[in-house]
C-alpha cells in the first residue's frame, strides 16, 4: 500500500525486532491515516528537495513491539503513527543526516525534531514527528548520554 508517491507502508512497519520476536506490527487504519500525514507533510518534501532516496530506519510500531524495545517510551509517536526516524548515513547520494536535520528544521511544519546523538557535526540519526491534530510544537532538541541515560536539551 502507498503512503503517498515515493513511500510505502511496507517501509514504515518493516521491523528486524518485531520479526525476532513474533510480533505484530499491522498499523490500524487510524494509524494509517497518520502515516499518510506524515508522508504527506514530511517525508514527500524531504524526498523532493533531495531528489534521492530517503532511508527510515524506524517507523510505525505496534503498542506491543514499542514496549519490546529497550528504552521506548511508552508515549511514542511512533506507535501512533505520527513520528519517522532517518538515517543517510553510507547512502551513496552525499546526504548526510545533518542536511536533513536542517532542511526540516528550517523548511517544514513539525511536532517534535530530534537530534539524535551522534556529534556536533552529524547526529546518529533523525527523528521527526508530525502530530496528526495539526498542533505542532516546533520543538527542537538534542538527545545525549550521560550517565548511561538518555537526556535531551534544547537545539
Amino acid at each position: 500500500m502507498k503512503l503517498s508517491e515515493h513511500l510505502d507502508l511496507s517501509e514504515v512497519i518493516r521491523s528486524e525486532s518485531a520479526k525476532r520476536n513474533g510480533i505484530s506490527n499491522m498499523p490500524t487504519e487510524a494509524h494509517i491515516a497518520n502515516l499518510k500525514l506524515l508522508a504527506e507533510k514530511v517525508f514527500e518534501p524531504i524526498r523532493n528537495n533531495f531528489r534521492c532516496p530517503i532511508i527510515i530506519s524506524s517507523g510505525y510500531r505496534s503498542k506491543e513491539l514499542n514496549a519490546a524495545i529497550k528504552n521506548s517510551s511508552p508515549t511514542s509517536q511512533h506507535s501512533s503513527g505520527e513520528a519517522i526516524d532517518i538515517d543517510m548515513d553510507g547512502t551513496p547520494n552525499n546526504v548526510t543526516n545533518k542536511m536533513i536535520f536542517d532542511y526540516i528544521y528550517k523548511n517544514l511544519e513539525f511536532d517534535q525534531l530530534i537530534w539524535e546523538f551522534g556529534t556536533n557535526e552529524n547526529p546518529d540519526w533523525v527523528h521527526v514527528s508530525y502530530e496528526s491534530t495539526g498542533k505542532q510544537r516546533k520543538q527542537a532538541l538534542k538527545a545525549y548520554k550521560e550517565n548511561g541515560k538518555t537526556h535531551y536539551k534544547p537545539y
